[in-house]
């Protein structure tokens, strides 16, 4: 049998206690700073696991598996131990969806993203509007306009070519759909059996209009949580239409630009502090970066979270979570507290924000850590994924 992790965890924590208070006089077993005494299992769990999360990434494996690419913790320790510990300047430390760049006196948004969706076409998209959306909802996310995009297709020997002249009609009319410009890009063709199909590189730029600054780390106590529709679909519509499952519903992917719904947003509420769009690892990847950057807790309520039924469904017969399914045409939004009605509103009044919902609240608890209120009265931990439980779907 293995060891029991909870019971290690307790014993260090025993450990620590008694080295600390060789250096105090107080009774920590009285230390009214923590929720319980030192002998509470639950705050000693929770400590272990801030301090693990406090060390340095390491990327253990000597291979790169699948789940790298999955958006959960083995995505989150290679880019940090790897790509930002490589690169590492002021520009790709807040690691956003766009970096900030100076050109003369402006202010313009940077950002890149590759697409390797299978199927390549699926009810409510393909995979080149899923590039265009993507790429400007990277862009609007952080603050700025979407102008400029640069689309790089490598494609596979045999690959259709009407398939591609469908993808690249999709492209264009995604792109004049989001107030934007392809200008730029480059083809390769790999050998057959070197690739699925077709893949897709885009970059974007975008124009700072606006006089602030986005980013999850200025979420503070108090500020609320906002997604702007129901989770999961395009994810559970990407699982089923690869038919490997004997599943049937009516969905279709939520893939949409975001930039026009952003704007609003911008321009009505004074009190965003950041957005993002729940792309890969869905709203729970996204909740956990905002407690880890900030070095705040954050506390959700699962009968907050809008959620279609079809999703439910399909999802509990796949033993998944929506919270971790991708999305490609929602966002989460930190607010401050007293804006979150004003932000409501304005999403409300947009085509893609109608369902828009507070899920959740930014606390002083628990720095670091989600926290879920069940449905069912309880309360549980909502970590990054660990491994890659779900098929690959962007």
């Amino acid at each position: 049998m293995t060891s029991n992790w909870i019971e290690n965890a307790l014993a260090e924590h025993e450990q620590h206690e008694a080295r600390a208070s060789q250096d105090t006089s107080q009774d920590t077993s009285q230390d009214t700073g923590r929720d319980g005494p030192v002998s509470d299992r639950e705050q000693q769990v929770l400590d272990r696991i801030d301090r693990a999360r406090r060390r340095r990434p390491k990327v253990r494996e000597e291979r790169i598996t699948m789940a790298h690419g999955a958006g959960g913790k083995a995505t989150h320790t290679l880019i940090e131990a790897v790509f930002l510990d490589s690169f590492r300047n002021p520009l790709l430390e807040p690691l956003e969806d766009a970096a900030t760049l100076k050109a003369g006196p402006a202010r313009v948004a940077l950002t890149t993203d590759s697409y390797v969706v299978s199927p390549l076409f699926f009810p409510g998209g393909d995979i080149g509007e899923l590039a265009v959306n993507g790429t400007v909802n990277d862009l609007a996310v952080s603050g700025a306009t979407p102008q400029y995009l640069s689309a790089g297709f490598i494609l596979e020997e045999g690959f259709g070519v009407e398939d591609l002249i469908r993808i690249a009609g999709s492209m264009r009319d995604a792109a004049a759909a989001a107030g934007v410009q392809i200008v730029t890009g480059d083809t390769k063709v790999v050998q057959r059996g070197k690739a699925d199909g077709c893949y897709i590189n885009t970059a974007g730029v975008g124009v700072f209009e606006r006089d602030l600054t986005l980013g999850v780390a200025q979420a503070r106590p108090g500020d609320a949580i906002i997604v702007s529709g129901p989770v999961g679909d395009h994810g559970v519509t990407i699982m089923l239409a690869r038919g490997e499952l004997d599943i049937e519903a009516d969905l279709q992917s939520d893939t949409a630009p975001l930039n026009g719904l952003v704007a609003g947003l911008l321009d009505q509420v004074p009190g965003v502090r950041a957005l993002r769009d729940a792309t890969r690892g869905g709203v729970a990847t996204i909740l956990n970066e905002i407690a880890t950057a900030a070095d705040v807790g954050v506390s959700v309520n699962e009968d907050a979270i809008p959620v279609r039924a079809e999703v439910r469904g399909a999802a509990e017969l796949l033993g998944i979570d929506p919270m971790y399914v991708a999305c490609e045409g929602r966002l989460v939004a930190v607010v401050d507290g007293a804006a979150a009605e004003e932000a409501l509103a304005a999403m409300h009044a947009h085509p893609l924000g109608v369902q828009a919902a507070v899920i959740g609240h930014v606390t002083a608890d628990s720095p670091g850590l989600v926290s879920l209120k069940t449905a069912f009265g309880g309360t549980r931990i909502v970590d990054l994924l660990v491994g890659d439980p779900l098929p690959r779907i962007c």
